[in-house]
């Protein structure tokens, strides 16, 4: 069953924009819960441009669905992670310049570095993941560092959707739908799990909910936006609705393996 991750950072991001006390992370983790997320995440950025360290104490407390804590391979987001034991890891690249994340983590040119990180994250009991472009050689990368997930970057999906028409139809989509699809193909054949987000909102996710053997999406900035005139709770249920309508839809596939640390 399709599982969707909500990622709170935007939340923070209103906040932050006024140095404030709101809105409150953990409230908006609250109604992502109430309205379906099987998981929050958060990406603790080395610069703290939104979420804080204190946020993540309080959502390791409070939450009651697996929290998905994104950052950077360094040693002190490392360390934040093994003490507070998230249910999940997740490796991404991180530019001080950039808004958002804007590709994929190359494991290629750092394997021994990443592998490291991954092996620390074991011994405290957590699941790893990175966060890679549709890229086989990346996969098979994942897969020699020890990545338990894969997460799949949309964004190159999500641009061209965009681009050309808003249309599933179109080639370029289809196109990078089918880099997605292979990448997700090559994960469940190395034994790891297929998940896959970024950029992804109401109009575009359901082409890549409908992928073989897809497990999780995360879905951040799409559903933040919704919620300022649905509210948040509202937003998550739709974002559910439209991934479980169309992963209802998918062809018989084996299963992804089950997750252990």
């Amino acid at each position: 069953m399709i599982e969707l991750g909500v990622n709170i950072d935007h939340v923070a991001t209103i906040r932050e924009a006024r140095k404030t006390y709101e809105p409150e992370p953990a409230w908006a983790a609250v109604e992502a819960h109430i309205g379906g997320a099987d998981g929050i995440t958060v990406h603790l950025r080395e610069d703290r441009r939104h979420i804080q360290d204190a946020d993540v104490e309080k959502l390791r407390t409070l939450t009651q669905v697996k929290l998905n804590l994104e950052m950077a391979a360094t040693d002190e987001m490392v360390d934040i992670a093994c003490r507070l034991k998230p249910e999940m890891a997740m490796l991404v690249p991180e530019g001080r310049l950039e808004v958002t994340t804007e590709g994929g983590l190359d494991i290629v040119s750092q394997e021994t570095r990443l592998k490291k990180s991954i092996d620390r994250l074991l011994e405290a009991g957590i699941i790893s993941s990175v966060f890679i472009d549709a890229d086989l050689e990346q996969v098979e990368a994942a897969a020699r560092i020890g990545a338990r997930v894969c997460e799949i970057h949309t964004g190159p999906y999500a641009h061209a959707f965009y681009n050309f028409g808003r249309d599933a139809g179109s080639p370029a989509v289809l196109a990078e739908l089918d880099k997605i699809r292979q990448a997700g193909d090559a994960i469940r054949r190395l034994g790891m799990r297929f998940n896959a987000g970024h950029a992804l909102n109401y109009f575009n996710v359901q082409p890549v909910a409908r992928l073989p053997g897809i497990r999780e999406l995360h879905i951040g900035h799409a559903i933040v936006s919704r919620a300022v005139f649905t509210g948040l709770r509202e937003a998550v249920r739709e974002m559910k609705r439209l991934m479980r309508e169309a992963a209802a839809v998918q062809l018989s596939q084996p299963a992804s393996p089950p997750l252990h640390p």
